[in-house]
């Protein structure tokens, strides 16, 4: 078993760290990346095989592609003679399995994945596409490495990656801006700064936990909090009244329209 990293990046090496200690060996990775002291770390925190971009592929069972999408066509014309029958992984946004295919030579076993930034510690989730010439197998190994950093959401039509962005990708900048704006309301209230970022972050953890913990569903936690009369049916009014909801509603289906526009501008051919 080889699964060889194309790109040694914040994500790459939280995705190396978590299969590493999840039970893959440090000789069964390997890493191409382009700066020295980058491979150099990686060899000596995961025990991982590095190599510049200008040395040969190793013979992989998969290859995953972890760079910037502006990168892809460019790296994909060096890899692709080198490619042989391995599965390709894709975490570069936008890049649809259509154009991977045509830049690394006609090939059709593609795995396209969208992560997000909490993969960084653990604790993210990927929704992952299976283009429809990958086989059971594939989806397997495509599953033990995305399950390093996380949990994973399988969907039918690539374009659903969209809604995935929309949601989780983007998802994590939402819950920092509501983080954000609950750590100034604490300002608001005369906190001192350490003392609003405890309340805020800690509120927002806390409530995340019970949720995954409870067997109630979202609706059902708030109706619970909310007293009637009492100060968050105050409040909970004043976020309606504001039209919260839909904004945020309004705001994931821009981010998925613009996911598709990415993609859309990505994928072609001409410069």
């Amino acid at each position: 078993m080889r699964i060889t990293f194309i790109g040694g990046g914040n994500m790459a090496t939280a995705m190396i760290g978590g299969m590493v200690a999840r039970g893959f060996a440090g000789n069964e990775i390997h890493v191409i990346e382009p700066d020295a002291a980058k491979r150099v770390q990686l060899n000596a925190d995961f025990g991982v095989s590095v190599s510049a971009p200008d040395e040969a592929l190793p013979a992989s069972d998969a290859v995953v592609f972890a760079i910037k999408p502006q990168q892809f066509r460019a790296v994909a014309a060096s890899i692709a003679p080198q490619l042989g029958d391995a599965l390709v992984v894709s975490i570069a946004a936008g890049i649809r399995c259509d154009a991977i295919g045509r830049w690394l030579g006609g090939t059709e076993r593609i795995i396209r994945v969208m992560p997000n930034t909490p993969a960084l510690v653990q604790a993210g989730i990927a929704g992952a596409y299976a283009a429809p010439a990958t086989g059971e197998a594939d989806r397997t190994l495509a599953t033990r490495i995305l399950e390093s950093t996380g949990e994973i959401v399988w969907v039918d039509d690539e374009s659903d990656l969209d809604g995935v962005t929309a949601i989780s990708g983007s998802g994590p900048a939402y819950v920092f801006y509501f983080i954000e704006s609950l750590q100034a309301a604490a300002r608001a209230q005369g906190f001192d700064t350490e003392t609003a970022r405890r309340l805020a972050y800690q509120t927002f953890a806390g409530a995340v936990k019970l949720a995954q913990q409870s067997d109630d569903d979202a609706a059902t936690l708030r109706q619970k909090v909310t007293s009637k009369g009492g100060t968050t049916e105050r409040a909970i009014n004043a976020l309606e009244n504001s039209q919260v909801r839909s904004t945020i509603i309004a705001a994931a289906s821009a981010a998925a329209a613009r996911s598709k526009e990415l993609g859309d501008e990505l994928g072609r051919d001409a410069d």
